[in-house]
């Protein structure tokens, strides 16, 4: 991995970590790390009251990337309005998938997600998995929508909940 790669990211900077969404990157700091010194990006995700480290070397590598752009917001929520793609696999093969979409840290995947798990009211309940599912999802596209957005995540819920709405009156 090149030097200029690790450089993308600034203290402050809000990140989107595959496996945790989006976290804010505290500061970056030297430790040693079995006789090894290393360069580490310090991300904090608030809402969890978690801290993760880095090596600022392998960030790209293991899909940090920047938060997304206003574009890609759009195309996620143009996803949502989508007709919801349920396949007729067993249940464990799609909760796979979707559990491999949303830490996936695609805005798109984790749209598609949302979309196929949303329930309108006159439609059947969630099984307690779908619904776990559902809103690790919902949470993460949240997030990046408020992040990118005024960062206010009631806004950002209100919005996605608007879309999902707009497209069950459809």
């Amino acid at each position: 991995m090149s030097k200029s790669k690790k450089l993308d990211f600034r203290p402050n900077e809000y990140v989107v970590y595959p496996a945790h969404g989006v976290g804010q990157i505290v500061s970056v700091e030297e430790q040693e790390v079995a006789g090894i010194s290393l360069e580490l990006f310090v991300i904090s995700f608030e809402k969890d009251k978690m801290t993760l480290r880095v090596p600022t070397h392998k960030a790209t590598e293991i899909g940090m990337r920047s938060l997304s752009s206003p574009d890609v917001i759009t195309k996620a929520m143009t996803t949502l309005k989508g007709k919801a793609k349920v396949k007729r696999a067993m249940w464990s093969r799609r909760a796979q998938e979707y559990e491999q979409k949303i830490n996936s840290g695609d805005l798109i995947a984790i749209a598609e997600v949302v979309r196929d798990l949303h329930r309108t009211d006159d439609q059947r309940e969630q099984s307690y998995s779908e619904r776990q599912l559902y809103e690790a999802a919902l949470e993460r596209l949240t997030r990046e929508v408020a992040a990118v957005g005024d960062g206010d995540e009631g806004v950002a819920a209100k919005q996605v909940g608007d879309v999902l709405m707009s497209r069950v009156a459809a």
